[in-house]
C-alpha cells in the first residue's frame, strides 16, 4: 500500500486500460471511471495515435459512449467546481476529455462521419433514453469554453475543449473538396451552439488577446504527504504512464523539447486557430455562417451608439486590447490572417485601426514580413500585402504615414536608414517585393497587388526619402531593360527559321510584351500621379527623374505611353531648362535648390489631369477554395499537440503546407 507507482510498458499489463478498450461493456456509473481518470500527466504530443483495439471492440462494448457520458456528467458541475477551487474535479474532467480527444482523432482518421456517429451510439442504455451524444458533446464543449472562467486551474481543460473542437472539425483535412455540410457542421450552426455564437467568438478573441502563458503542470494533486502514501496515487500514475504509451505508441517524445517550451501560449494559439476555422466554414443552404457574421459585426466597448446592429450575433470587445495583441503577434501566419479578416470584413475594426495615431506599430511587422519574403510562405506574403492594399485605400492613412519618422531600421540591411518616414519605408519594401517577384517567383497576382498599393499612395507621396525616390526610378529602369530584352527576343523569333513544317512552338513573346507594358504603364501612372498632385513636396523624385531622364526617351513615341509621357516630358523639360539657366558644374545642393524653387514656379495647368489612381481589394469568387486549405495548413503546422501524420492529408499538398 506504499507510494510506489506502477510502470506500464505494455497495455496487457494494466487492467484499467485493458478494460477501457476491451470486450466488456462498462456502465458510466461504475467506480472504474473514477480510477481511470485520476492520473497526473502533462498532455503528450500524441504524434502517432493508434487505438485499433478500441476501434474493434467499441461496437460491442459502447465504452467510448460511456466515457463521453462520464465527461458530460462532469461538465454540468464544472463552473461550480471552479468557484469552489475544486482542482481534483476539474483535473479529472480534463483527463476524461483528453482521452476522448485522443480516441476521436483516431476515429476521424479511420472512418467517415456516419461511422463516427455510430461510435457514440453503440450500447445506448435503452431506446427511450436515446440521445445524440455527439451533438450533446459539441454543445457542452462550446458551453464549457464560454462559461468556465480562464484561471490557472481551468487553463488545461479550456485548452482541451478548444482542441477537441478542432479535432472534430478536422474531417476537412482528409478531403480534397471543400466540405459544406455534415453532422458536426450542422450541430455548430444550429440550436444551442447557434445561440452561443457571439459568446464563443468573443471568448476565443479574448483568449487570443490575453496571451496567457500555460501555468506549470499540476503534478502533485495526489502526491502522498506521508511515507505511507496511498494506493490511488500509485494506480493513477501507472494509468497515466500506460495511457501515454498506448495513445502515442512511444512517440510522445519524438519532438525536441516539450510542447510547453515550443508553444508558451497554447490556449491563445489554439483559440485563434479555432476562430479562423469557424469563421471560414462555408455558408449553409438556408443561412450564412453565423461565426463569420459575428466576426463581421462586433463593435468596440467604447462604442456608445444606440443604433442597433443589422447583423445577428454582434457583441462588443475592447478594440485597444485587440489592436495591441494584433501588433504584438503579426509575425505569425494565423495572426496576420486574423488581421486581414478583420480589416476586410469588419468595418468597425477597419475604421478604428485607421484612426490610430500609432499605426506604425501595426505596419512595421507587416513590412518586415514582406522584407523577408524569401523566408516566408507565399500565403503569408499575400496576406501581408493585401493588408497594405486595404490600408492604402484610405487617403488619411496615405498622408499620415509620411508624417511618422522612424530611426535605425535594423532589419533593413540593403542600406543604412538612420531616419526615414514610414511612408518612404513602405515604398521601399513594396518595390523590393516587386523586384524579388520579377527575378524569382514571377507571380502576376503579387505584382498586381504591389502596384495597386503604390498607386493608391502615389497622390499622397510626401517628402520622399532620397533612397525611396531612387528606387522608384530604378524599378522603372529594370522594367525598361526587361521590355527591351523581350522585344529583342520577339524580333529574333520572327526572323529565325520556323523549323520543319513550320510547326515549332515559339514562346508567346507577344503575351510577355503585353504584360511588361502593362506594368510599365502602371509605373508611369504612379510617377505621373505623384508629380501631378504633390510635385512641390517631392524634390528628391524630380532629382531622380532628371538624373535618369534618358530612360524615358524610348517611350515618348510608343502608342501605349504617349498620353502619360506628356506630363513627364513637361516636367523633365521644365526643370532641365531651369538647370541650364543656372549654369554648368552645379553641386548636388545647388541642383536641389533649383528644383525646389522650380517646383513652386511650375504652373499647375501645364500638367494634364488624369483620373485619380484608386484600387480596391475584392476577394475572388469562391474565396473558400483559397482560405479553407490555407487555414487548415496553419492548424496542421502550428496547432499545439495535434501532430497529424502527413499520410492521408488530402486538402493541400504537403510541399505547399
Amino acid at each position: 500500500m506504499g507510494a510506489n507507482t506502477s510502470q506500464i510498458g505494455d497495455l496487457s499489463e494494466n487492467q484499467s486500460l485493458r478494460a477501457l478498450v476491451g470486450t466488456e461493456a462498462i456502465s458510466e456509473n461504475d467506480p472504474f471511471w473514477n480510477q481511470l481518470i485520476s492520473f497526473t500527466f502533462t498532455s503528450p504530443t500524441n504524434r502517432r495515435s493508434l487505438l485499433s483495439i478500441s476501434l474493434e471492440n467499441n461496437p460491442r462494448t459502447g465504452n467510448f459512449g460511456a466515457l463521453v457520458r462520464v465527461f458530460l456528467g462532469r461538465t454540468r458541475e464544472l463552473k461550480i467546481s471552479t468557484e469552489c477551487q475544486d482542482q481534483l474535479f476539474i483535473w479529472q474532467a480534463h483527463n476524461t476529455l483528453f482521452m476522448i480527444r485522443c480516441l476521436l482523432k483516431v476515429f476521424i482518421r479511420e472512418m467517415n462521419e456516419e461511422e463516427l456517429c455510430q461510435q457514440f451510439e453503440y450500447q445506448q442504455r435503452a431506446p427511450a433514453e436515446s440521445e445524440d451524444l455527439l451533438k450533446e458533446m459539441i454543445c457542452n464543449l462550446v458551453h464549457l469554453i464560454v462559461e468556465v472562467p480562464l484561471l490557472d486551474i481551468t487553463y488545461s481543460i479550456l485548452f482541451e475543449a478548444v482542441t477537441t473542437l478542432l479535432v472534430l472539425l478536422s474531417y476537412q483535412l482528409f478531403h480534397k473538396e471543400i466540405l459544406r455540410d455534415g453532422h458536426i457542421y450542422k450541430y455548430l450552426m444550429q440550436g444551442r451552439c447557434l445561440e452561443l455564437t457571439s459568446r464563443l467568438v468573443k471568448t476565443l478573441l479574448y483568449n487570443f488577446i490575453r496571451q496567457e502563458k500555460c501555468p506549470p503542470p499540476v503534478t502533485h494533486i495526489f502526491e502522498p504527504q506521508s511515507e505511507g502514501g496511498g494506493l490511488l496515487y500509485g494506480l493513477a500514475s501507472g494509468v497515466a504512464s500506460g495511457l501515454w504509451n498506448v495513445f502515442t505508441l512511444g512517440g510522445a517524445g519524438s519532438r525536441t523539447g516539450s510542447d510547453q517550451e515550443q508553444h508558451p501560449l497554447p490556449l491563445s494559439t489554439q483559440s485563434l486557430l479555432l476562430l479562423l476555422v469557424l469563421s471560414n466554414l462555408t455558408d449553409g443552404p438556408d443561412q450564412p455562417n453565423p461565426y463569420r457574421q459575428a466576426i463581421m459585426s462586433f463593435k468596440n466597448t467604447q462604442d456608445t451608439s444606440s443604433i442597433p446592429s443589422p447583423h445577428p450575433h454582434t457583441f462588443q470587445i475592447n478594440f485597444n486590447s485587440l489592436y495591441t495583441a494584433l501588433c504584438d503577434q503579426q509575425r505569425s501566419d494565423p495572426a496576420t490572417l486574423l488581421l486581414y479578416t478583420l480589416l476586410h470584413q469588419n468595418a468597425n475594426v477597419r475604421t478604428y485601426v485607421l484612426s490610430r495615431t500609432d499605426v506604425e506599430n501595426l505596419v512595421m511587422p507587416i513590412l518586415e514580413i514582406l522584407y523577408h519574403v524569401e523566408d516566408r510562405n507565399s500565403h503569408h506574403v499575400y496576406m501581408a500585402l493585401i493588408i497594405l492594399l486595404i490600408l492604402t485605400e484610405d487617403d488619411t492613412f496615405n498622408r499620415s504615414i509620411h508624417e511618422v519618422m522612424l530611426k535605425n531600421i535594423t532589419w533593413y540591411t540593403e542600406r543604412s536608414l538612420t531616419e526615414i518616414s514610414l511612408g518612404s519605408l513602405l515604398i521601399l519594401v513594396v518595390i523590393r517585393t516587386i523586384q524579388f517577384n520579377m527575378t524569382r517567383t514571377r507571380d502576376k497576382y503579387l505584382h498586381t497587388n504591389c502596384l495597386a498599393a503604390l498607386a493608391n499612395m502615389s497622390a499622397q507621396f510626401r517628402c520622399l526619402h532620397q533612397y525611396a525616390a531612387q528606387r522608384i526610378i530604378s524599378l522603372f529602369a529594370l522594367l525598361s531593360k526587361k521590355h527591351n530584352k523581350v522585344l529583342e527576343q520577339a524580333t529574333q523569333s520572327l526572323r529565325g527559321p520556323l523549323g520543319s513544317g513550320g510547326s515549332t512552338t515559339l514562346p508567346d513573346y507577344a503575351q510577355d510584351l503585353n504584360v511588361i507594358e502593362e506594368v510599365i504603364r502602371m509605373m508611369l501612372e504612379i510617377i505621373n500621379s505623384c508629380l501631378s498632385n504633390s510635385l512641390h513636396h517631392n524634390p528628391n523624385l524630380v532629382y531622380a527623374l532628371l538624373y535618369k531622364r534618358e530612360l524615358f526617351e524610348q517611350f515618348r513615341s510608343h502608342p501605349s505611353f504617349q498620353d502619360i509621357m506628356q506630363n513627364l516630358d513637361t516636367v523633365i523639360g521644365f526643370f532641365s531648362s531651369r538647370l541650364e539657366q543656372a549654369g554648368s558644374d552645379l553641386s548636388v545642393e545647388r541642383v536641389q535648390e533649383v528644383i525646389k524653387k522650380g517646383a513652386v514656379a511650375l504652373p499647375k495647368d501645364r500638367l494634364k489631369k488624369f483620373p485619380e489612381l484608386k484600387f480596391k481589394y475584392v476577394e475572388e469568387d469562391q474565396p473558400e477554395d483559397f482560405f479553407i486549405p490555407y487555414v487548415w495548413s496553419l492548424v496542421f503546422n502550428t496547432g499545439v499537440g495535434l501532430h497529424w501524420s502527413p499520410q492521408g492529408i488530402e486538402l493541400f499538398s504537403m510541399d505547399s503546407s
